[in-house]
Parts: structure tokens; C-alpha cells; sequence
């Protein structure tokens, strides 16, 4: 028998429950269930007869939200207001996207700060999460019309190298979507379930999962045994995928067309339909050995129409050197997990951009395999592993060996009174999860920490566990002391949990029993809660958020004032004061929208004589001298 998570609380699902798997993609995304009669995983279809819906969102300003193909238009249209690739901003920090902004046609908010990112939109501010959450609603929603039922529990794969906080943005985004996510699977593990691998108990294998999509490359090593999946290494790019192959035929297009070059020049908003056409010579160069069209264009009275071919030989070459860089992630794989190409015993593909003739040629090479694994449809592979596992689940498979979960989330108070959860509801036990935090204000040596059990985001609405206090943590200024929770939850369900200020060493800890109590009842009636009220929630964590950064922007930028008075103009000076008060008055008035707004104003002005000061400072201090001259 294979060795598989459930939660075992939860006991035999209703006739009538389902259980989807999906794909959150960066491109694309899809749903899928097992089909009923044959036994097997199948994609869900829409109303357009595909399968795969674009991640793309639109943002209309008159407040209508579309997602997927019907999006796709307004990328030429409206671009600020059309979101895509989302699943690249999920769990990150604004520092973690600065340098990358230019990637993106929408306003990306970057302040320079740990804080999550948001998106503007208008006057509207988003979070990677609300974003994800409409293109869930899609799939949900698709599932619901095929299967003529209600759906409100999913499995949702993830990169095996997302981290603890893009794991629970995407546990989120399924409850703001109003789905119960009962696990979050790694992509290469459901690519594996999808070929049947770990099913088997007796089976031992290494498997490489090669992932190449429109905009990502990764390739994972994964050792299977007793049904376990153990990631050994992990590598790639998450801007690197068949969008690429696409931008190198344009360019050689460009390159040897003067008349096309010119054109696109008089008339930009074509370039987007000369990518669609590079994309279609690609897809079909994975089945022909020659490509050719008209690129036909109608501007005011003007039209114009060029021939555009390309060989299946010239293609190869132009993509040879994105393909290489693929290849050098495997190499990098291989050497992390410690193997060689002969302890690899199998090869899966995944990703539409794996259908190119020189992809899997130069794959096959680099594991020295005959043969690859790629007899299912590359697009949809992963999806079909989430519905595999989703059906295990479900109870529908008797050969596996059920393993007990935690049936609620676990984690601690924060500002604003917010839920943090550090160890999510359905993970295995035994469990151990540790997370950083620190202090929002100067000279804290006293900290309360708060352990609470459930799944609202507003702590009030979810069971207190205990509480103790961190103390003696030495006098440092905000931001500076790191303090480690770590949880340890036990077989017999002892929670342990200790808080260390890393910088001194000064440790406390307390020793809780999570699910004392609770009767399955409550549990479940813990749960339904969480789900209907998930957009409350977000709008209250979205709100106490707001408000915290403010208090913090107010708190940090009066000492910057109050330290820096004789460096500023009286009219920065003003003005700054006048920026905080329209935040200060939008944090006590305002809604999460306006607050972020008014965050934004103030943040913008001081931005400059900020940056002024530091690149001062940094010249005082090469000549040996602090800025006010001693």
C-alpha cells in the first residue's frame, strides 16, 4: 500500500462531495476530476471546448472582473489593467520584485520594504492572492457546470520550490475562492501520480520531472519509495519557458524583414500579432518541417501583407541556446542531489513547450534515455496528477494506507489581531514548522505571544490555545531582533512551541494540546465558517495590513524628519507632515483602498530626498565623517 495524507476527522466523504485537482499556473491553468467510467483523470472543458484557461485577468474599471481567454484581448487594449503571470508575485515581498517590475505592464507597488506586494489597478490595490482567487472562481465554477454539482474542496499543485508563505498565498487564494484546499501537492509529485508512479509500495524509482511552460523552467529529481515523494533537488528559471521561442522568431523576423521592422515601428500595437503568428510557427514546427504565412495588416487606409516563413532546421537553431540553458539547470539538479545521469530511471515531461522536436532530443541525450515519458498531454499532466490525488482523497482508492493530519491550521497573533499560520491545516503528523518575525517598534524587550487553532484570518473567530511572554530580548531599534516561533507538533498531538530572539539567544516556550475539545461537530462547523466568510476575512487581514504598513510608514518617517530636520527644505518638511496626516487621517477613516493610497503619496515624496540623504551619507561616511559632520 502507498503511504498518503488525509485527514482522517473528516471521515467518508457525501455521495455528493467532490474533490477537483488544479493546476494554478503562470501561464495557464486548468481543472480536472476522475472520470467516472474509465477511472482515469480527465481535464475539464468550458464553454469554449478548451481545457486550458489563460491567467490572465482583466480589471474593468467599471468593477467588472474577467479571467482567461475572454481576458486575453485587453493585453493589447488595456494593458495597466490587465493582470497576468500572477503566480510569480504569490507570497513575495515588494524587495523581491523591484528589480523585476519592468516585466510587467500593470503597477507592480514597490516601496523598498519585507512587505507583501500589491497591485494597482485605478484606485483599487490588489494582492497577488484576491488575483489568483478569480482565476480559481473560473475553474470552480467550470467544474461545477460539468459536474452539475456544487465543488468546495480541491487540491491545488504548487513549484517544488515554492516556499512556507507561496504555499499558504495559494492555500488563501482556494479559500477566498471558496474552496476547502485539502492539499497542496508538489508539480513534479502530481506529474508523477498522473503516470501512476508511487501508487505502488514496492516501487522504488529516481525520477527527473522536466517542466518547461510559456513562462517558467524547472526541472525537479524526485526518489519515490513506499508511496513518499522526497524532492532532492530542485532547479530553473522563472523567466524562462516557450514565451522565449516565441521572442527569438520575432526577432529573426524583425531581423530580416526591413519592411516588417518598419512597420512595427509606424505601428506597435501589431507586435502582439506577430507573436501570436511566431507561436503558431512554433507549434506547428513540432509536427512539420516547414512553416509559412501572410502577416496581414490594416492600418487606417493602409494594408500591408508580407509573407513570414521558417524551417523546422532554422527554428532549432534559433532556440538552441534557450534550450542549453535548460539543459545546464538539469546539470545543476543532478550535481545538488548528489546523482548521476545512471541513477535516473525515468524521464517525465510537462509543459506545452516540451513538444518541440529539439527539447526532447536534447533531454533524451542529457539522461542518456531511449525513451521519454511523455505520453500524456503535456498541458494538461499536472492537473490530471492533483485529480489522481484528490481521488486518494476521496477514499476512492482502498490500497492506501491513510496517515493522520492536523484538521485545523495552527499559528500565532500578529498586529491588527491577524491570524499567521505557521503549520496549515491538513499537514502530516508528526510536524515541526518555524517562522521569523520581529519587532514594529524601537527598544521592545517584552513580547506576548498568542497560539490560536482555526482557519478565519481574524483571530477572535478561532480558538485560543495558550499564550506566554518573551521577555528580557535586548533594547534594539524596530525591525532589528529576529525572533524564531517554531512549532512541533507531536504524534499524539502535544503542540511544543518556543520563541527565540536569535541575535541573544533569550528562548521561552509552552506546551499546548491543539485539539482538545473539539468535537468533530465543531470542527467541521470551524471550517464551513472559514469558507463563507473568506472574502470577510480578506477584507479584514487587507485592511489591519493597510493599516499596520501605515503606522509604520508614520512611525518610521517621523524619526527620519525628526533625525534629519537640518538636511530638509521647511517645504519638504511640510509637505511630508501634510502627506502623514492624510494617512494618518485615512487610517482612522478610510478603507483599505484609500489608506493604500494615501500610503503611496507620502511614500513617492519622500522617496527622493531620502535617497538624497543616503547617497550623502554614504560620501560623509567614505571620508570618515557622520552626515551631520562630526
Amino acid at each position: 500500500m502507498a503511504i498518503i495524507s488525509i485527514n482522517i476527522k473528516e471521515g467518508t466523504l457525501k455521495r455528493e462531495d467532490y474533490i477537483v485537482g488544479i493546476d494554478l499556473g503562470t501561464t495557464n491553468s486548468l481543472v480536472a476530476i476522475i472520470d467516472k467510467e474509465t477511472g482515469k483523470p480527465m481535464a475539464i472543458e468550458g464553454k469554449d471546448k478548451e481545457v486550458i484557461v489563460p491567467s490572465i485577468i482583466y480589471l474593468n474599471p467599471n468593477g467588472e472582473i474577467l479571467v482567461g481567454n475572454e481576458a486575453k484581448p485587453f493585453l493589447i487594449a488595456d494593458p495597466s489593467n490587465t493582470i497576468f503571470s500572477v503566480k510569480r508575485l504569490m507570497g513575495k515581498s515588494y524587495n523581491d520584485v523591484a528589480k523585476k517590475e519592468s516585466l510587467f505592464s500593470y503597477r507592480v507597488i514597490d516601496d523598498n520594504t519585507e512587505s507583501l506586494v500589491k497591485i494597482q489597478s485605478g484606485n483599487k490595490f490588489y494582492t497577488p492572492i484576491e488575483l489568483s482567487s478569480y482565476i480559481l472562481k473560473e475553474l470552480k465554477h467550470r467544474a461545477e457546470k460539468a459536474l452539475t454539482a456544487k465543488v468546495n474542496k480541491a487540491v491545488i499543485t504548487v513549484p517544488a520550490y515554492f516556499n512556507d508563505a507561496q504555499r499558504q498565498a495559494t492555500r488563501d487564494a482556494g479559500k477566498l475562492a471558496g474552496l476547502d484546499v485539502l492539499r497542496i501537492v508538489n508539480e513534479p509529485t502530481a506529474a508523477s501520480l498522473a503516470y501512476g508512479l508511487g501508487l505502488n509500495q514496492e516501487e522504488q524509482k529516481t525520477i527527473a520531472v522536466y517542466d518547461l511552460g510559456g513562462g517558467t523552467f524547472d526541472i525537479s529529481i524526485l526518489n519515490i519509495h513506499s508511496g513518499i515523494f522526497e524532492v532532492l533537488s530542485t532547479h530553473g528559471d522563472t523567466h524562462l519557458g516557450g514565451d522565449d521561442f516565441d521572442k527569438a522568431i520575432v526577432n529573426y523576423w524583425l531581423d530580416n524583414n526591413p519592411k516588417l521592422k518598419d512597420l512595427l515601428k509606424a505601428y506597435p500595437s501589431q507586435l502582439q500579432n506577430l507573436r501570436l503568428m511566431a507561436e503558431d510557427a512554433k507549434k506547428q514546427l513540432s509536427t512539420s518541417l516547414h512553416f509559412e504565412t501572410n502577416f496581414i495588416s490594416r492600418n487606417a487606409d493602409q494594408i500591408s501583407n508580407l509573407e513570414l516563413t521558417l524551417s523546422r532546421k532554422l527554428f532549432e537553431q534559433l532556440v538552441q541556446p534557450i534550450v542549453a540553458l535548460t539543459i545546464q539547470s538539469c546539470q545543476q539538479a543532478m550535481k545538488d542531489a548528489g546523482l548521476q545521469n545512471k541513477d535516473i530511471n525515468e524521464v517525465i515531461m510537462v509543459g506545452g513547450s516540451t513538444r518541440v522536436n529539439l527539447v526532447k532530443e536534447e533531454v533524451k541525450k542529457f539522461f542518456n534515455k531511449k525513451i521519454l515519458n511523455n505520453s500524456l498531454n503535456p498541458d494538461e499532466v499536472v492537473a490530471l496528477g492533483a485529480a489522481v490525488e484528490a481521488d486518494i482523497l476521496a477514499g476512492n482508492r482502498k490500497d492506501i494506507l491513510l496517515l493522520d493530519v492536523t484538521p485545523l491550521s495552527l499559528g500565532i497573533e500578529t498586529l491588527g489581531g491577524l491570524m499567521d499560520v505557521i503549520i496549515p491545516r491538513n499537514s502530516k503528523v508528526p510536524q515541526r514548522a518555524a517562522r521569523e518575525y520581529t519587532t514594529s517598534k524601537d527598544g521592545q524587550s517584552n513580547l506576548r505571544i498568542s497560539i490560536y487553532q482555526g482557519e478565519r484570518d481574524n483571530v477572535e473567530f478561532n480558538r485560543k490555545l495558550g499564550e506566554f511572554d518573551l521577555t528580557g530580548v535586548p533594547g534594539m531599534p524596530a525591525g532589528m531582533p529576529k525572533i524564531q516561533i517554531s512549532f512541533m507538533l507531536d504524534a499524539d498531538g502535544i503542540l511544543k512551541v518556543s520563541a527565540k530572539e536569535l541575535r541573544s539567544g533569550v528562548e521561552q516556550h509552552i506546551d499546548v494540546k491543539p485539539q482538545y475539545g473539539l468535537t468533530d461537530e465543531e470542527l467541521e462547523t470551524m471550517l464551513l465558517d472559514s469558507l463563507q466568510n473568506a472574502k470577510e476575512d480578506m477584507n479584514f487581514r487587507s485592511l489591519q495590513e493597510a493599516k499596520t504598513e501605515a503606522e509604520q510608514l508614520m512611525y518610521a518617517t517621523s524619526r527620519f524628519i525628526e533625525k534629519n530636520q537640518n538636511e530638509l527644505s521647511d517645504v519638504e518638511i511640510d509637505t511630508t507632515n501634510h502627506f502623514v496626516e492624510q494617512l494618518k487621517k485615512a487610517t482612522t477613516d478610510g478603507n483599505k483602498d484609500q489608506i493604500l493610497k494615501a500610503h503611496e503619496e507620502l511614500n513617492d515624496f519622500t522617496k527622493t530626498f531620502a535617497e538624497r540623504l543616503m547617497d550623502k551619507a554614504i560620501v560623509m561616511a567614505l571620508k570618515g565623517k557622520t552626515i551631520d559632520g562630526n
